[in-house]
């Protein structure tokens, strides 16, 4: 006998010494545990706020020429406030060209991008017409989580909606690879089962609170394998309001153009290169160097940053992941390597254009 017929067969056996007729309220809350009354309690309260997106493309008919609606894929997402918006992945929503949300109540809404951050594999929403009293998540921290912890996920794997999950924290401080081949630093590692459509979907503590977005699960077969991945909630609280006021992530500048990282890979240069400093930005105006074309028509390197504030810099990810931790004014030591010589300079952020 499975453990489920074992525990419904107690539940039974419960209400029948209880006296309860067939007509009578169970109220079955009071038979769980305290675990699994803590489980139901939030998703209860949670499960309103979470939200099934799909999205569809418009292609050509090869045969008829005719312009066709197709679909793109799916995926969920959750409610960010009463106003309409709505966080999900940005791999939900890649390419899309209509939106459609359909809410708990099997409702169906059009909606509007406003906002993607695919080096963070965030989108935020707009419900065109959203309805009355629509709910929201409360916010935790995800600084706060430990190994252990039990979470809770819910979505809607492959179009199954509103599907819950259970599991525990199993990792911190993970990376995983964006869309936009950035690496997301910091991310939590769950064995709550994740699976295709449950990307975008709330990642939540044993208080019912936004720990995590679910994004990703590492697997062979494309399905749950107990290692999912989900952006914390402390990254998507510095994200997405951003999302919602620029439509796009900000972050501070130096004014200058970098060689990529093939480029950097492919001649094993320590540190990267700077390909370009651009005028009249904070770059120039401490003196950094760019390339240049020697008298003999050969590029020769500039300046090589090596380090910002004492950190390693190997790679344009980590220069990117340093300058986003700052903000606009900060004053910051960018250590370059000029010939055979190591020079710090001074530079303060400006304002991206």
């Amino acid at each position: 006998m499975s453990a489920a017929v074992r525990l419904l067969a107690l539940l039974l056996a419960l209400v029948a010494a209880s006296g309860c007729g067939a007509d009578d309220q169970v109220d079955y809350l009071s038979f769980a545990t305290e675990d699994e009354a803590n489980t139901m309690e939030i998703f209860t309260a949670a499960s309103p706020a979470v939200v099934y997106v799909t999205s569809t493309a418009l292609r050509r008919n090869l045969f008829t020429l005719n312009v066709e609606e197709i679909p793109r894929g799916s995926g969920t997402g959750f409610i960010w406030d009463e106003s309409g918006l709505v966080v999900t992945n940005f791999h939900v929503i890649a390419g899309a060209q209509r939106l459609t949300v359909t809410l708990q109540d099997r409702s169906e809404h059009e909606a509007e991008v406003i906002g993607i951050a695919p080096e963070k594999d965030l989108a935020v929403l707009r419900l065109l017409e959203p309805p009355a009293g629509l709910a929201s998540l409360p916010l935790g921290d995800s600084s706060e989580l430990s190994v252990g912890r039990k979470v809770l996920a819910i979505g809607n794997p492959f179009g199954l909606d509103t599907t819950l999950t259970t599991g525990v924290v199993s990792a911190l401080g993970r990376e995983i690879r964006a869309p936009s081949s950035r690496r997301i630093r910091g991310v939590i590692q769950t064995d709550a089962a994740i699976n295709p459509g449950n990307s975008g979907g709330p990642l939540l503590n044993s208080l019912g609170q936004l720990v995590g977005v679910n994004t990703a699960i590492y697997s062979p077969s494309g399905a749950s394998a107990g290692i999912g991945f989900a952006i914390p909630v402390n990254t998507v609280k510095d994200v997405v309001p951003q999302l919602i006021s620029y439509g796009r992530m900000l972050r501070p500048i130096m004014g200058v153009e970098l060689a990529s990282d093939r480029w950097i890979r492919r001649y094993g240069i320590e540190g990267v290169p700077v390909v370009r400093v651009y005028p009249e930005l904070p770059a120039d105006e401490a003196g950094l160097r760019g390339a240049f074309r020697s008298a003999r028509g050969e590029i020769v390197l500039g300046d090589i940053i090596v380090a910002i504030d004492g950190k390693p810099v190997r790679s344009n990810d980590d220069f990117l992941a340093i300058l986003e931790k700052r903000k606009v004014g900060d004053r910051i030591t960018v250590t370059v390597r000029r010939g055979d010589d190591e020079e710090d300079l001074d530079i303060t952020l400006s304002e991206s254009q």
